[in-house]
């Protein structure tokens, strides 16, 4: 007996997935699709922004990932909770002023070790 392949694309898939895309963002959903280059259809996404111990998830809806952009796929458990406890959700609002504090922070830290490196200070 021969089955077709087209006949096992019908089949479900219901897998929770965290996917880690290559400019370092994170991208939660449900697995509805995937081919061979790795692109993937997550239903009901969201993109999760995590600055020390705040997070916050950004709903996305519908988002279709291409394979060149995925770096890693993991499946997630829908029982348990997926955030350690210490973690503290945030709005919207608040993670992006979280983001900028952090990024600015890093520019003040990579200015002055240039500074210190061009005067010969270690």
């Amino acid at each position: 007996m021969t089955i077709a392949f087209s006949t096992l694309l019908l089949l479900p898939i219901l897998a929770k997935l965290v996917v880690l895309l290559g400019d370092g963002r994170h991208r939660l959903g449900l697995l509805r699709s995937f081919d061979q280059f790795a692109s993937i259809v997550l239903e009901g996404a969201c993109e999760r922004v995590i600055v020390g111990d705040l997070y916050c998830d950004i709903p996305l809806g519908l988002n279709i990932i291409r394979g060149e952009n995925v770096v890693l796929i993991g499946e997630m458990d829908m029982e348990k909770e997926e955030l350690p406890s210490h973690m503290t959700a945030v709005s919207t609002v608040e993670i992006k002023r979280a983001q900028k504090a952090e990024r600015d922070a890093t520019y003040l830290k990579g200015s002055m070790k240039n500074i210190m490196e061009f005067l010969g200070i270690d």
